[in-house]
């Protein structure tokens, strides 16, 4: 397929794709109480990338207490990547990072899933897997993969949200036993910051993800996450856009692994780490003050500065 007619078919889909109606209406999904604290704070780990990418993910779910605190033998564990587009790492998940949380999770005895919604002119989400060889990852680790927006199975999650008060998620996602998130770390040049908070829009409906572009993005982005929460967060920060983003930037190489159980802990390191390079763009210095994070503490995430602990490796 020519360049022109992708994205000729992207425009297609952003501009056409339609909520379905009649849909049930389900109350949020809200994480089970966060295992990896130490004296009442959120730990966040982060570890060089010195060996392998698994022997690296595995010692920085150590540092929190271990996988197993969370996700146990037989759970259903839906794996979200950031497969936004078909451009290389870190605008999308490095597959030896994503096979290596794969064959960990699979260690534990749990069952995962993976699955994603391509961005409006990269859809459909199966050319974007296609090109980047997620299917024949799936096949030859025996994981499930789903292009999110050909789900067949709906629910509309009701919120308390300024913007939103329903939002479209697919139900497998809704009803999965562990959310197990994957971001890459990077600036975005509509939302400022793509992290950990940022990933769940790919749950949205196509339908509805248009209205996130409509003024307010990063509003909405902290109301999406009233939907449903992850269990667990692990961060390939090795490299990582301080311009740009989601698909073309500068790329710097921090070269770290980050894990954690709370998703505005585990983004507030993030945006951190990549204020450490020389850079415009429009990161606060101070994280908490990202209208993502800054915004979403008016709904009782209870979370903030003071309650996270960094734990890192020796």
């Amino acid at each position: 397929m020519s360049e022109l007619r992708e994205r000729l078919v992207g425009i297609y889909h952003f501009l056409g794709d339609m909520v379905p109606h009649n849909l049930p209406v389900v109350e949020p999904r809200l994480s089970t109480n966060n295992p990896w604290l130490k004296d009442g704070k959120v730990l966040v780990s982060r570890v060089k990338a010195r060996k392998s990418v698994k022997a690296s993910i595995v010692e920085s779910l150590t540092l929190l207490g271990g996988v197993e605190k969370s996700i146990k033998t037989g759970m259903r564990v839906f794996v979200k990547p950031n497969f936004n587009s078909a451009d290389s790492p870190p605008a999308t998940t490095a597959l030896d990072f994503l096979q290596a949380v794969l064959e960990i999770l699979k260690e534990t005895g749990a069952n995962p899933i993976v699955g994603d919604c391509a961005g409006g002119i990269w859809r459909p989400t199966r050319n974007v897997f296609a090109k980047l060889g997620l299917y024949d990852l799936a096949s030859k680790m025996g994981v499930r993969l789903i292009a999110l927006e050909d789900s067949h199975d709906w629910v509309k999650v009701r919120i308390p949200g300024n913007f939103f008060r329903k939002v479209t998620m697919p139900r497998v996602c809704y009803e999965s036993d562990r959310l197990v998130y994957l971001p890459c770390l990077k600036t975005h040049n509509l939302a400022t910051y793509s992290g950990a908070l940022k990933l769940a829009v790919g749950f949205v409906h196509p339908g509805n993800r248009r209205a996130l572009h409509a003024g307010n993005l990063q509003y909405k982005i902290a109301e999406i996450n009233l939907c449903l929460q992850p269990d667990l967060i692990i961060m390939d920060a090795r490299k990582a856009f301080v311009t740009g983003g989601p698909a073309q930037g500068k790329v710097v190489e921090p070269d770290y692994i980050l894990a954690s159980g709370n998703p505005f802990a585990i983004d507030a390191e993030g945006i951190r780490i990549l204020n450490a390079y020389p850079a415009k763009n429009r990161l606060p210095q101070d994280p908490w003050q990202l209208p993502q994070i800054a915004y979403a503490e008016q709904f009782g995430f209870g979370i903030n500065k003071d309650n996270i602990l960094i734990v890192e490796d020796s």
